[in-house]
């Protein structure tokens, strides 16, 4: 291998693991997947991903809460209130409380 070869081959490794790092971190947008009665109100979810990534470790939610594709769970105020997908933390022992999910602002923000 020359020299050159192994250069671009580090550059190339470089660029995957951090464009792959970008996936997972920063904020994720929660786009609906059905439309419900009157949710064209409010913009799609927010989720602060970074955050929690520096809280807990992926394990902690994948696949546990979450699935790790994106897009593959069914995420509903609903469910959530049930207890599943944010409300099985945000159920006011680990964090918030579901019943501040009154405030639509705090994940519906655009």
């Amino acid at each position: 291998m020359t020299q050159a070869a192994g250069v671009i081959g580090v550059i190339g490794f470089v660029l995957i693991a951090s464009l792959s790092y970008a996936v997972a971190s920063g904020d994720l947008v929660l786009r609906r997947k059905v439309s419900t009665p009157g949710a064209q109100a409010f913009p799609p979810a927010v989720f602060p991903h970074e955050l929690h990534r520096t809280l807990y470790k992926c394990y902690v939610c994948h696949d546990a809460l979450f699935k790790m594709k994106p897009g593959s769970d069914n995420i509903t105020m609903d469910a959530i209130s049930a207890g599943k997908y944010c409300g099985a933390c945000h159920e006011g022992k680990t964090s918030f409380e579901a019943s501040s999910f009154d405030n639509c602002d705090r994940c519906h923000r655009k």
